[in-house]
């Protein structure tokens, strides 16, 4: 197993709250990067693994950056998918899974993370994510969640998934299922991001997100800059959308539908002429308008 990856630092903990945020899967206004790079940046993380990225990444997908100084070749910037270490705001233990989604050898990367687990005694695991959905900036960013069944009593702290849904699967999915399997404790929270800025940083989702992993793991977490990012780009998309009525009218239609929709995590309901004027505002908002 240790070849898989390369152990910086040993240190003891106490059990730790693992987070995973990685690059490659559903992340819609870049809401769970934004989320733990905030959470790993005060204070610092430190790196605790690297996975070997040639037997998990395709690097002809996910090329190193190469520096180059007046013509010389400086330094080689491989990808790297980590397991790194921090604390909240009270010194408690944090781990982040953070980098690419392999793109080889899923079982392999997904029993590596669990052994991982238990060596260190992590007691809960929460994975980010964030979708584009029929929801307006106007309101404040749902939570939805999913679970393995041995830990389905965390998703009544979060919102339950109404109804069944069959969808591709991120490696996220896979560490659910393993970890359910190894019993160590697992949720994901997922942010609704209205789709029409899906394209684009929504700091309302990353404090969402920040703000239910606090609440889900009982970690003290400060999602401040977070909300003070997410009302200013509010701000921006109010200015941009209040020029044209039929932007307005869409955005009413659904504030409507959001607030008809409590109890549903997902908002999973038909807005009549929302995929055209959602589609028409996410070109506007682009400048593909003009």
């Amino acid at each position: 197993m240790s070849e898989l990856f390369a152990v910086h630092t040993s240190p003891v903990l106490n059990a730790p709250v693992l987070v995973v945020a990685m690059e490659g899967w559903v992340d819609a206004g870049l809401g769970a990067a934004n989320a733990v790079a905030s959470l790993a940046e005060h204070p610092p993380a430190t790196d605790l693994v690297t996975f070997d990225s040639d037997h998990f990444l395709d690097l002809r997908a996910r090329r190193p950056m190469v520096r180059i100084v007046d013509g010389v070749t400086t330094e080689l910037e491989w990808p790297r998918t980590q397991l790194r270490h921090g604390h909240d705001q009270a010194g408690a233990d944090m781990l982040f899974l953070v980098g690419p989604e392999p793109d080889y050898h899923w079982r392999g990367f997904v029993d590596a993370v669990v052994q991982l687990c238990l060596r260190h005694g992590v007691r809960l695991v929460v994975g980010l994510g964030a979708f584009p959905a029929a929801a307006p900036h106007t309101r404040p960013v749902r939570l939805a969640a999913t679970a393995p069944p041995g830990s389905a009593e965390l998703l009544a702290q979060v919102g339950v998934v109404q109804g069944e849904l069959e969808v591709p699967a991120g490696v996220l999915s896979a560490l659910e299922v393993a970890l359910g399997d190894a019993a160590v404790p697992t949720i994901s929270l997922w942010a609704r991001v209205p789709h029409y800025v899906s394209a684009m940083p929504f700091p309302m989702a990353s404090a969402a997100l920040v703000d239910g992993l606090a609440a889900t793991s009982g970690l003290q977490l400060d999602s401040a800059a977070l909300r003070a990012a997410g009302d200013r780009a509010r701000n921006q998309v109010d200015e941009l959308i209040a020029g044209n009525p039929e932007h307005v009218a869409m955005v009413a239609k659904l504030e409507e539908v959001i607030d008809s929709s409590e109890g549903n995590a997902l908002g999973l309901h038909e807005v009549p002429s929302a995929d055209e004027l959602a589609a028409e505002l996410e070109r506007f908002l682009r400048g593909e308008d003009h």
